[in-house]
């Protein structure tokens, strides 16, 4: 007989103020191409307006929306040789309720990965947190990523992963969350990959953070410290980076030769909230 499920606490309270995010890209098809796009908010986030486009001349193209297991929203599509222009602004109004998690994926969240090789730094997790349990190492992971690893884009390749991040002591976003993703899993605690929109990050990108499996909630993780986490809009969640890709493509040859995104509190006179310290417990909204 299965043990009863913890209770999970409630979701955290609405973000006050809506946010307003915005990604374009400008892609340039080689041939005919399967693409496979994952840039707009999750399903379950409240949303006032959305638009999404995919157009190339007069031509505008139809996607097959596909929604994982995780809330994740992919839009796939057959691009012809040519130009294509993608379009995507929504405006978020609130915070996204908490979806059950299966026994199933916090398995899924304890095993090792290409990019989070929690095998790789078991070892090292031991030794650094030894004793350390619950929130109290979701902070002590956090701080030490944040004063280990020093954020420097354009240095990193698309092919690091936790392992090389840990010994080149550099890396952007999507390094940091393979790291905290990875020592956390070698201490034996859930933890995924979350692509996001961030207010106010500098510099402006997606961006990707670390969630953290405690007492039946998901808590999020941004060793960074570049984003407040209150105000980030859930684009994607897997195991890496791999599963929250904003574009992949197959069969074909796809250049990216323009991507512009953005994310804003649509009411910049209100000031929303004191700024986000990076210590206490918070959900991705």
């Amino acid at each position: 007989m299965s043990e009863p499920r913890p209770t999970p606490p409630p979701p955290c309270e609405d973000y006050p103020v809506p946010r307003r995010v915005t990604a374009e890209l400008d892609l340039d098809l080689g041939s005919s191409v399967d693409l496979i796009f994952q840039i707009t908010a999750a399903q379950g986030v409240p949303l006032a307006s959305e638009q999404l486009t995919f157009s190339s001349g007069d031509r505008v193209y139809t996607p097959t929306e596909i929604v994982d297991q995780s809330g994740s929203r992919l839009h796939r599509l057959s691009g012809e040789q040519g130009p294509l222009s993608v379009r995507y602004e929504a405006v978020v109004t609130g915070a996204s309720p908490t979806l059950h998690t299966s026994d199933l994926e916090t398995i899924t969240y304890l095993r090792p990965i290409r990019y989070c090789q929690s095998d790789e730094v078991f070892a090292q997790a031991r030794r650094q947190f030894r004793g350390l349990a619950g929130a109290e190492l979701i902070a002590a992971v956090s701080t030490f990523v944040a004063s280990s690893v020093t954020y420097t884009p354009g240095l990193s390749l698309g092919t690091d992963s936790a392992v090389t991040t840990l010994m080149t002591g550099q890396g952007v976003c999507r390094d940091y969350a393979h790291v905290v993703i990875a020592l956390l899993r070698a201490m034996d605690m859930p933890a995924r990959y979350a692509a996001c929109y961030a207010p106010g990050l500098e510099p402006m990108d997606f961006h990707a953070v670390a969630e953290a499996y405690l007492d039946g909630a998901w808590y999020v993780i941004d060793a960074t410290r570049l984003s407040d986490r209150r105000s980030l809009v859930r684009i994607a969640t897997g195991r890496d980076a791999a599963d929250c890709a904003f574009l992949s493509y197959h069969g074909g040859y796809v250049g990216l030769e323009r991507m512009y995104v953005d994310a804003v509190l649509d009411d910049e006179t209100t000031d929303a909230t004191t700024p986000d310290d990076h210590e206490a417990l918070v959900q991705i909204g």
